[in-house]
């Protein structure tokens, strides 16, 4: 059986979506914190069942029966997302998985100026000692990250951030794309992937002229101050480690961790990537 966790979230339904494209339903697992969400899938005659990483001791049920188990990272930040983490992929070994796969980031470093990197690389170690074969998806930045600067930078004429540098923004239907090839093909991606990456790199004064192009207004970026961007956004509501944990994106940004580029995506999923402009096309659609 093809397991996957985190099945409900915004990453995970897109891969079960498209797994089922791919392989009966009767062979898909999802592994989800709240059972209930996933009441859809089993009437597509998923096997649903509740697991949470921070409660190791229902993942044996949860992982019963795995062929190959893909693992999204858990959506906690600090420490306890490695714990988490090494949990699940603990139970996945456990019960006897072949391959566990591992949604990292792409550029995973102990080192990172932002936070979910270090987290990733840990987890990428404690993979590597486990002596099972394992794909470490190392996942361009999301594209979806954007959507909320546009929606402020249309309500305001103004794409208002600190200073950033080159993100090559990647699209989670080209991701979900690549991680259902890797679990349905069991050699084609192997331990540490390289960067799965859109094609181009670009800052937040592209991403504006971008979405001037798309509505044919004049959006202005403005370079924020760092301090006066954190009290803004403390201002708007959003408590302060949360304010001073998303500031660290713009930091690992300038200092260049995210200005990579690789063609393994697209040769992965047989088709070139989603662009920026597709991406905040299709957020213009919506809102």
């Amino acid at each position: 059986m093809l397991i996957v966790t985190g099945a409900t979230g915004r990453l995970g339904a897109l891969i079960v979506d498209r797994l089922l494209e791919r392989v009966p339903a009767e062979r898909i697992g999802v592994s989800v914190r709240d059972a209930g969400k996933a009441a859809h899938l089993a009437e597509r005659g998923v096997r649903v069942r509740a697991g949470d990483f921070t409660e190791p001791g229902g993942l044996a049920h949860a992982f019963e029966d795995a062929e190959r188990i893909l693992i999204i990272s858990a959506a906690i930040r600090g420490e306890g997302a490695v714990a988490a983490n090494r949990a699940a992929i603990d139970a996945a070994k456990a019960a006897g998985a072949g391959r566990i796969l591992y949604t990292s980031h792409q550029a995973a470093s102990p080192t990172s100026l932002f936070p979910p990197q270090r987290v990733h690389a840990a987890t990428e170690e404690y993979l590597a000692q486990l002596g099972v074969p394992y794909t470490a998806l190392r996942n361009g930045f999301y594209a979806s990250a954007l959507e909320q600067h546009a929606g402020a930078a249309l309500a305001t004429g103004t794409l208002a951030v600190p200073q950033d540098g080159p993100v090559s923004w990647t699209a989670h239907t080209d991701l979900a794309a690549a991680a259902v090839v890797a679990l349905t093909d069991n050699g084609a991606l192997d331990g540490v992937t390289p960067p799965l990456t859109a094609t181009r790199t670009l800052d937040f004064a592209d991403v504006a002229g971008i979405l001037g192009d798309l509505t044919g207004r004049t959006i202005n970026r403005v370079v924020v101050d760092d301090d006066e961007w954190v009290s803004r956004m403390i201002a708007g509501g959003v408590p302060r480690p949360a304010a001073n944990f998303l500031l660290t994106m713009f930091t690992a940004a300038r200092a260049g961790e995210f200005a990579v580029t690789d063609p393994t995506l697209e040769r992965t999923i047989g088709r070139p990537a989603a662009t920026v402009r597709d991406t905040l096309e299709s957020f213009l659609r919506v809102r």
